[in-house]
């Protein structure tokens, strides 16, 4: 047996699943030449996910990142050989009208995120795939890429070691366990292992079901569960024989009843003469505890293959046998049947990316097949050169705060997951049930009494809209408000939020924003530090008590980040963050800053100490001013725009900041949590309405045409694209600052972030539609989606309608040759096309467009 080298660039934990296979492929393309490769098991592996996987690739998903990945991995397959495609359908029942709306969903996310698929007919379904009964369906998808990784992954993995092995760039250990993960001054020293230690400056995590018992060996939890997949096998089936073919035919996905089919292929082949029927629990899902997964020697099959029983799926294989005649027909082979273990995870995303609890510590866990090979090189390309092909934020470990990676919060997640993979379809607005009033601000029993619709985010509790406003709001303005007849446009959404917007325009209202992110930077680094980050100047002559809205940008001008940073001393300052964002960018912040050498400065996260509330409204100077010991202190004179101060409010301590999300008069409240309740109770006695976070994150931020980041703005676009490029360069040096300079020289940017607006919106039934989610946008003439010269495909990224300008407003990116103000286009909505009309080009907001009432 070979000697363990005594150092490597990467260490490879995982080294025999096609995930850890396809990382070093991909590392090694971008000119590592000293990795080491550990595998529990064989090379490869024989215990692993990949070592049962039914290896079938299908581009169906409304998450433009996971059909980048499947595509460049179904080219990466196709260019070795390694790929049969066959293409695949998804089915609706006749009784099911959901479920086929989901299928023209999933043609429309195909269209703007870039996949060909299209919908069938039932006679076209029965043409392609002769077992299923077509009486049983009312249409199908059809996706002519998907197909089948042959012979198996499995092989593909063995074969990519091998590759890199012969290159002298890999040293491949098979049988060689990695036990525990060295860190030392919260940077990844090497790894211990039966046979000895290994100085590591890199290690990659890709163990797949195995991952959290490993990285909690380095104290960077990864939020990931094991469950059970029944995989059933059905034959000998004799029509398979003579056809030579690892599959016959396409890819059959049942996924209203959780369920696919595939052949195996003529019995000639690697697994060939049977059908497989696999199925995914949607009621009762066995999740299964890492350290529960028995050992190689103590399985019937393998450790990630459990044993079965039809008992398990016999409601949902009786319903398969009424689509698939041919499943009763065959005997069940339950030698060959067992529960195949694959990952999931609390929000359904793979986990990729540096670990924020240890430098150089990388992940990239819950990956399918069809994903490895793009996951592999999202990894390799954001290892080497800072940044992913594509905007990583989906998968990026970083997304979840520490809270949300404690056990009893990943298993109740990973259980709603779970039952999520295949059915019911899920609603872009749908909220989780499970890992609920995790965060709740000091106003959450306020806002319980009053019936608040709550939602969640970042673990936070957000009340969407009031139900004790409904009475007197939706009648005061029940004729600017539409109904929504259609349930899905309805489905997640409160009209009282509407009446609420159109109060605090016309009176005064206050939003609980205690969801921000909130972090005190502050000592001798501190202004060199932010003032490198940001775009925007906020050191130097920058005032105390200013605040700057400014950006973070990747090292090719990528929008990473979108926030305010106030001055608070000369060498203190609040950056304040988006909740969904907020751990994302002090990730961000830190690893800059350790790049960079900015060692002298301290973060405070006051997230959890200060509660927010927004008070907004023409009226909100007035009702403010009785509670303040000197009312002249609010101001326009004294208390300008985008300052902040301390100030009292009847004798509660806040921290007041000018600034407007919601195009009104007003300010950010920040106070401490034991003072929350005093301050709601007296604004609420005063009068004001309570509003619901739908105003501030939607309508009204449509209304002003704002961008969100991970939504508008992305690595994907630049400053100038998005129209938030500062009208002169700082001197200063910044992240990013040499591709900012040369994108400013461009003659015009490939796209510009649009406003635009809805023209008709009665659909074939004649009712007016409220589109929710992303949808492509078509060009009248051709009916295609437009694509700029950078190859992204336009689709609208923000959707709501304004209750204050009476229309449907959408943000989306336009190719330079079409972005033109009133400019007509079509959006498609459920295979539907829909006139809209560009409003915008660049930032300019619907209502009051000058900003004059904010600034009031």
């Amino acid at each position: 047996m070979a000697q363990l080298p005594e150092s490597a660039d990467v260490v490879i934990i995982g080294q025999g699943g096609i995930v850890g296979a396809s990382v070093a492929h991909h590392l090694i393309g971008q000119g590592w030449t000293n990795i080491v490769g550990l595998e529990k098991s064989a090379i490869p592996t024989d215990i692993g996910s990949t070592s049962h996987a039914s290896d079938f690739c299908f581009t169906t998903s409304h998450d433009k990142l996971n059909i980048y990945t499947t595509r460049y991995s179904q080219a990466f397959y196709a260019k070795r050989g390694n790929y049969l495609q066959k293409g695949g359908m998804e089915v609706a029942h006749v009784d099911d009208p959901e479920r086929m709306d989901e299928l023209r969903r999933k043609v429309a996310s195909g269209k703007a995120f870039g996949s060909n698929v299209s919908l069938i007919t039932p006679s076209q379904a029965k043409e392609l795939f002769p077992l299923v009964d077509e009486t049983k369906i009312q249409g199908a998808l059809w996706d002519p890429d998907a197909g089948l990784v042959v012979p198996r992954s499995q092989k593909v993995a063995g074969d990519l070691v091998d590759e890199a092995v012969a290159s002298g760039h890999l040293q491949a250990f098979a049988n060689t366990p990695a036990r525990r993960i060295d860190v030392q001054d919260g940077r990844v020293c090497g790894v211990e292992t039966d046979r000895g230690y290994i100085r590591a400056n890199y290690v990659v995590l890709t163990i797949g079901i195995w991952g959290p018992l490993m990285a909690n060996t380095a104290a960077a939890p990864l939020p990931l569960m094991p469950v059970e997949h029944p995989l059933l096998f059905f034959g000998p089936y004799d029509a398979l024989k003579g056809t030579g073919e690892e599959m016959v035919w396409p890819l059959f996905r049942d996924q209203g009843n959780s369920a696919y089919v595939r052949d195996t292929g003529d019995p000639s082949t690697t697994e060939g003469g049977h059908v497989e029927w696999g199925y995914y629990e949607p009621d009762n899902p066995r999740l299964v505890n890492p350290w529960d997964i028995a050992e190689p020697g103590d399985a019937r099959l393998s450790p990630s293959m459990r044993d079965l029983s039809l008992e398990q799926v016999m409601s949902a294989y009786e319903k398969a046998i009424e689509m698939t005649p041919i499943l009763g027909e065959l005997g069940w082979e339950e030698k060959r049947s067992f529960n195949g273990l694959l990952s999931v995870t609390p929000d359904g995303g793979s986990m990729i990316g540096e670990t924020p609890e240890v430098r150089n510590l990388w992940f990239c866990e819950a990956v399918w097949v069809k994903d490895g090979p793009g996951a592999g090189k999202v990894l390799a390309d954001w290892m080497t050169t800072g940044r992913a092909p594509m905007d990583p934020h989906s998968v990026d470990i970083a997304r979840f705060y520490p809270v949300q990676k404690r056990p009893g919060y990943v298993y109740d997640r990973c259980y709603e997951t779970a039952k999520k993979i295949y059915t019911p379809a899920v609603h872009p607005r749908e909220p989780y049930e499970s890992g609920r009033r995790l965060r709740t601000s000091p106003f959450y029993l306020r806002e319980v009494a009053l019936g608040g619709y709550f939602m969640e985010a970042a673990g936070w509790e957000r009340a969407h809209g009031y139900q004790s406003n409904e009475a007197t709001l939706l009648t005061k303005y029940r004729d600017r408000i539409p109904v929504r007849e259609n349930e899905w446009d309805a489905r997640h959404f409160w009209e009282v939020s509407n009446a609420e917007q159109l109060e605090m325009s016309d009176n005064v209202g206050m939003i609980n924003l205690s969801h921000f992110a909130i972090y005190d930077i502050a000592g001798p680094d501190a202004e060199a530090l932010l003032e490198y980050l940001s775009v925007a100047k906020v050191g130097g002559t920058t005032p105390v008590g200013k605040g700057v809205y400014t950006h973070f940008l990747d090292s090719v001008g990528g929008i990473h980040s979108d926030l305010t940073i106030v001055r608070l001393e000369s060498d203190r300052y609040r950056v304040i963050c988006g909740g969904d964002t907020g751990h994302r960018d002090l990730v961000w912040i830190k690893r800059r800053a350790a790049e960079k050498g900015f060692n002298d400065y301290d973060v405070e996260d006051r997230t959890d100490a200060l509660a927010t509330l927004g008070l907004w409204g023409p009226n909100a100077r007035a009702t403010l001013e009785p509670f303040m010991d000197d009312p002249d202190e609010l101001s326009d004179e004294r208390f300008p725009f985008a300052t902040a101060r301390n100030i009292w409010v009847q004798g509660i301590p806040v921290w007041a900041f000018r600034i407007s999300y919601v195009g009104e008069q007003g300010w950010e409240l920040y106070v401490p949590f034991s003072y929350g309740l005093r301050l709601w109770d007296l604004l609420y006695e005063a009068g004001v309405t309570p509003v619901g976070i739908e105003t501030y994150a939607n309508t009204r931020r449509l209304e002003n045409s704002l961008r969100l980041q991970n939504v508008d703005l992305e690595t994907d676009y630049n400053l100038y694209e998005a129209d938030l490029a500062r009208p002169k360069v700082k001197e200063a040096e910044f992240h990013g600052k040499a591709a900012y300079l040369e994108q400013r020289e461009r003659a015009h940017q490939p796209a510009y972030l649009c406003t635009l607006t809805l023209l008709e919106n009665r659909d074939a039934n004649g009712v007016a539609r409220y589109p929710v989610g992303q949808w492509p946008i078509l060009d009248p003439d051709s009916g295609e989606v437009l694509v700029d010269s950078e190859g992204r495909r336009s689709y609208n990224s923000s959707v709501a309608f304004g209750p204050s300008v009476g229309q449907t407003i959408l943000l989306g990116y336009i190719p330079h040759e079409y972005a033109q103000e009133g400019r007509e286009l079509l959006l498609e909505y459920f295979s539907e096309h829909y006139p809209i009309r560009i409003e915008s080009v660049g930032y300019r907001g619907l209502y009051d467009p000058d900003n004059a009432r904010q600034r009031s």
